[in-house]
């Protein structure tokens, strides 16, 4: 039996993880939202060679996880994601700032959805084995803020890239 202490423990740190990899300051550098923050929709579309993704899929594809985590933490009983094409969806026909603001918007939508689960998590949950079981839930926690900074990275790689340099 765990310690209720260590529990909250756990829980606090499980959520500042989350929340450095998505959206808050931390030492490593830029967040996820940090990295696509003031990027255009050419900027998001640019592609470093054919068939190499670009920031816009990493956007949907990151979504895509935090839904999909989600699903696996509450026994995936929470609808479908909205875009087709699941681990990679697929990119809008048209890719204008209505629809670029839209997906970062689905984006910080299925965060805050993560993070409300997450959040609500009983003491239990953080040993049990969500999805097919290979992983416990506080390793998919933990797996999906480092999946977010992991793709902040290429995100901030690609603006070079583009910048030319």
């Amino acid at each position: 039996m765990r310690r209720r202490g260590v529990t909250n423990r756990v829980l606090e740190l499980l959520l500042r993880l989350l929340d450095q990899g998505f959206d808050h300051q931390a030492w490593h550098g830029p967040s996820l939202a940090g990295a696509i923050r003031g990027l255009t929709p050419r900027q998001a579309m640019w592609r470093p060679a054919p068939k190499r993704h670009n920031i816009w899929e990493l956007v949907l594809h990151t979504a895509y996880w935090k839904y999909a985590v989600r699903r696996r933490l509450t026994g995936g009983a929470h609808g479908a994601f909205p875009r087709a094409g699941s681990n990679w969806p697929i990119l809008p026909s048209v890719g204008g700032k209505r629809e670029w603001r839209a997906d970062v918007a689905l984006l910080k939508q299925e965060h805050r959805r993560l993070r409300d689960v997450v959040a609500g998590l009983g003491p239990a949950a953080f040993g049990r084995r969500g999805g097919r079981g290979k992983w416990t839930n506080a390793e998919m926690i933990h797996g999906i803020a480092m999946h977010d900074l992991y793709h902040a990275g290429q995100v901030q790689l690609l603006k070079r890239l583009q910048a030319g340099g």
